[in-house]
């Protein structure tokens, strides 16, 4: 049998695990076990599993993964939404959709110190659906404004799935993560300036509120001025070459402890439930990864990356068209399973094709975080469609799904604009 039809094989059995609701990390470290048994030999096989896996998960630049998740579970029990979500209403709250763009803003500014999609959508839409119920909202705008603002969650640095790729590529977190804000930037506009239309053509939709006054204005930002503080700290500390990945990631939970005492709000109770939670998603994280790292040694065997890189170099059809097939492969890959489990899959078959096209490796790594981040809200699976769906029972997945669908516009736009203009990733580096 060839390499390639092996290969080709490997690949279909793993999608047949994962729809017979085999965990992604088990499924690929299974699939790349035997496809390199039956390639090679039962020593080469194992001498993958013992020194690649632990030269993988043994390497310093992992310990950032656990380190961001921790400081965002210690944050998310300061109270920091509720603040976050007051200020935003407080500045905007008069005009029409100002509560759905509130939601988008608190979203962006929980997916700062959060690093996940879900985690996002639940955490702000516990706050925001009860507020824009309260208003007299519309539930398919309000759905769609929570899910559409978790999916911002992997986008905004730091981000774990932006981390992942970083490793499964072999590239510097701190350009992905200095990448990916310009972009995030961009679809946060878009996504309020699709709440202004909506709600001007229907003004129901989105009810105006109350002005507040300049006083209780510049009181709600009393309460986020310690976490930008430490955002900037982290991030800009990051990006200006004072911290390593990891440090940052070190100072970030330093900071997150100091303001959560200063709140009042830490305690043993609060420590170890945001330990075990850290330690909970990490767990899951490096098991993807090990599952990738089998896997990936796989198909390099196979050859099957490569051939796929030259096969479509040569195809005579413009480099931007391939890229488009390949992410539109992208969105039905993370409107069909979760997106840090896509990616993880079909990063050693893409990337290499992105670069014989002749693309930048950071550009490519931040476009398809996007668009797989898309498939969060996209039918059928739409993670976050579902997450909102459980947090009011009035909600109809219809609905969920049709407020959803308001925001598949602007992310298809924003895509569009990196696909034409890549600096708009690539002057920040």
């Amino acid at each position: 049998m060839s390499m390639t039809l092996v290969a080709l094989l490997g690949v279909l059995c793993l999608f047949l695990l994962i729809l017979l609701k085999m965990p992604i990390s088990f499924a690929m470290f299974m699939v790349g076990f035997f496809g390199m048994l039956y390639m090679t030999s039962p020593i080469a096989a194992y001498n993958v599993i013992s020194s690649g896996i632990w030269e993988q998960l043994s390497g310093y630049s992992l310990s950032v993964i656990p380190l961001f998740i921790f400081m965002g579970e210690l944050l998310f029990r300061s109270g920091i939404t509720e603040k976050i979500f007051a200020a935003a209403y407080a500045w905007i709250g008069h005009f029409r959709g100002s509560m759905a763009t509130t939601t988008i803003l608190s979203s962006a500014g929980f997916a700062a110190v959060s690093g996940s999609n879900t985690a996002t959508a639940a955490t702000v839409g516990t706050i925001a659906l009860p507020e824009m119920k309260k208003f007299g909202y519309n539930r398919a705008l309000s759905a769609g404004s929570v899910a559409a603002g978790g999916t911002l969650g992997v986008i905004i640095p730091p981000s774990s799935v932006l981390i992942v790729i970083a490793l499964q590529a072999e590239l510097a977190i701190r350009d992905l993560f200095l990448a990916s804000i310009v972009p995030g930037l961009i679809l946060v506009v878009l996504f309020i300036a699709t709440i202004g239309l909506l709600c001007r053509r229907r003004p129901d939709m989105g009810p105006a509120g109350v002005r507040s006054s300049w006083s209780v204005r510049w009181r709600s930002l009393k309460g986020i001025i310690e976490i930008g503080a430490l955002f900037t700290l982290v991030l800009g500390g990051l990006f200006a070459g004072w911290f390593t990945s990891t440090e940052a990631a070190a100072v970030g939970c330093i900071g997150a402890m100091l303001i959560t005492l200063i709140q009042g709000k830490l305690s043993w109770a609060v420590l170890s439930e945001a330990i075990a939670n850290a330690l909970k998603s990490s767990a899951m994280i490096l098991m993807l990864v090990a599952g990738a790292v089998i896997f990936g040694r796989f198909l390099t065997i196979t050859r099957l990356p490569y051939m796929v890189g030259e096969w479509a170099a040569a195809l005579p059809l413009p480099a931007m068209m391939v890229m488009a097939c390949i992410l539109l492969i992208y969105v039905i890959g993370g409107a069909l399973m979760d997106a840090m489990g896509f990616l993880i899959i079909s990063i050693p078959i893409f990337f290499p094709v992105a670069l014989a096209l002749g693309y930048d490796p950071i550009w490519f790594g931040v476009v398809v975080c996007i668009v797989t981040s898309m498939g969060a809200i996209t039918p059928p699976v739409g993670v976050n469609a579902f997450i909102v769906k459980s947090l009011d029972a009035e909600l109809r997945m219809g609905e969920t799904f049709r407020g959803v669908g308001y925001f598949i516009p602007p992310y298809l736009l924003c895509i569009a604009l990196l696909l034409v203009i890549p600096q708009l990733v690539l002057f920040v580096l």
